[in-house]
């Protein structure tokens, strides 16, 4: 069952439930409605462009009320990464942890409603032998003698003034702030395997790279070596060559850890243990999507959880206003049983037996230190600082979509510019290893313009890498829900 069904079933039984018990006229508290926001032209400071710039052949264009995505990893076109992310929305046990937490929530929710707005009627037995003291000059010293009991009894409580409907209202809220923070868990998990994936692959690309740089820098210090014991190289190159090729050695190591624990990152995230094996895409094999989705600003209010979890959080402190209210107000309960008793059983069961009673009870709060006002005014500070971090959510929504926007743009042009790079690079590295089999160039220029090229290799596997983690954040951003 989706989400969005379970807090529509919740609110439909909590709401049908309070307006057969709440008096038509009468509010107590705020009626939980968010305040109004702003509703910008455009997320930044500068209008949304039509689409980025190329690189890699691809230019993004932005969509902006396009329909969502929801499986929107699959737009990366890699099988191996839908399969992780796949596999994570199964077997998660974080993510199972709080599906279980919203069911046993949703339960209390009922256990709640069932007890505060219907009547309790339990049913109880005694058997008892007792020994009373007697008057001497009366009777015996003691009197023994057996007592059977049993009766039913009925208790129920008149919610005069809503005190019962906005507590059941109030948890209801929260138990929609659950339902909505399990949907941003769900969101959050696919977005972190995607970008979890994405830089594993990355960094695979990158140890590539630098243990080429790495072998290429040892030939260097091996060369200079050489021609230093012949006497036609200074004794201070040979120890740059070295201290190149020692510097280059120990950025390998760093990159393996992270390798590593991008890998271990991904098996737990996907519900496996540290040790799986992973079946990981490589860079190359992933495809950048060229269209994404932009919710404008006045839909993204109700597409991202963590702003329909804020808006519940206020429903849930405007309702408990009204709980604090009644509160000051009388409360009538009724009780009434009925039963069979005596001192013996067929007493007890004859039509002598027959017990009764009913009653009710009123009661009016007058003097409790200040403390039902003072529970009022808490609630209402309260209300007051949901609705502060209502608008704060909201901004920081909107602030989160422009920087995403605003990155991607940004990505595309660092790619653009490292990808210009390494062609330059590749050019010159193929017409120098060309000259060098021709014997026009030494062994050691064509090793240097190697060395070149790998060098814009890396800044172009971090920029390509960049741009698809930012894309997968940018679906996160505009709230799409995992399918």
């Amino acid at each position: 069952m989706s989400v969005s069904r379970i807090v529509h079933e919740r609110r439909s039984l909590a709401f049908a439930a309070a307006a057969a018990f709440a008096l038509a006229a009468c509010s107590l508290g705020p009626n939980g409605e968010p305040p109004a926001m702003p509703s910008p032209a455009h997320y930044g400071q500068n209008a949304l462009p039509d689409q980025t710039a190329e690189a890699g052949g691809v230019s993004q264009r932005f969509d902006v009320g396009a329909q969502p995505a929801p499986q929107w990893w699959r737009l990366y076109r890699s099988p191996q990464l839908d399969a992780l992310v796949e596999e994570g929305l199964k077997n998660s046990p974080t993510l199972a942890a709080t599906e279980k937490s919203l069911a046993g929530a949703h339960e209390q929710l009922r256990a709640q409603i069932g007890s505060s707005l219907l009547p309790t009627i339990d049913a109880g037995a005694q058997a008892t032998r007792e020994r009373a003291l007697g008057i001497p000059e009366a009777g015996p010293p003691t009197v023994r003698y057996n007592v059977f009991v049993g009766q039913i009894q009925a208790h129920y409580t008149f919610d005069l003034f809503g005190a019962v409907r906005y507590a059941n209202a109030a948890l209801n809220a929260r138990v929609d702030v659950q339902a909505f923070e399990l949907d941003a868990a769900r969101r959050a998990l696919a977005a972190n395997i995607v970008m979890t994936a994405i830089n594993a692959a990355a960094l695979d690309d990158q140890v590539d790279a630098t243990e080429r740089l790495v072998a290429l820098a040892r030939q260097n210090a091996r060369e200079d070596a050489r021609r230093y014991a012949l006497g036609s190289a200074p004794h201070v190159q040979v120890l740059a060559s070295e201290q190149t090729a020692s510097q280059l050695e120990a950025s390998l190591p760093p990159l393996l850890q992270q390798r590593q624990a991008a890998r271990h990152a991904l098996a737990v995230l996907i519900g496996r243990t540290p040790d799986a094996a992973l079946d990981i895409p490589t860079l190359a094999s992933l495809t950048l999507p060229e269209h994404v989705p932009v919710a404008v600003p006045s839909s993204l209010l109700h597409s991202r959880p963590d702003i329909a979890a804020a808006e519940a959080a206020l429903r849930a402190s405007a309702a408990e206003v009204g709980v604090a209210t009644a509160q000051l107000f009388p409360s009538l309960s009724l009780t009434a049983s009925m039963g069979q008793g005596g001192f013996s059983w067929p007493t007890a069961l004859s039509a002598a037996g027959a017990l009764w009673s009913i009653g009710g009870s009123l009661s009016q709060p007058l003097f409790h230190g200040g403390a039902l006002f003072a529970q009022r005014r808490a609630a209402i500070d309260f209300y007051q600082a949901s609705v502060d971090q209502y608008k704060a959510t909201v901004l920081s929504a909107f602030q989160n979509v422009a920087d995403v926007l605003a990155a991607l743009e940004h990505d595309a042009q660092a790619a653009n510019a490292t990808e210009s790079q390494t062609q330059s690079a590749k050019q010159a590295f193929d017409e120098t290893a060309a000259r060098g089999r021709l014997g026009a160039v030494p062994a050691s220029n064509v090793r240097t313009s190697e060395i070149q090229y790998w060098n814009a290799t890396l800044s172009a596997v971090r920029a390509t890498s960049q741009r698809l983690a930012d894309t997968a954040l940018l679906f996160q951003a505009m709230g799409q829900t995992p399918g």
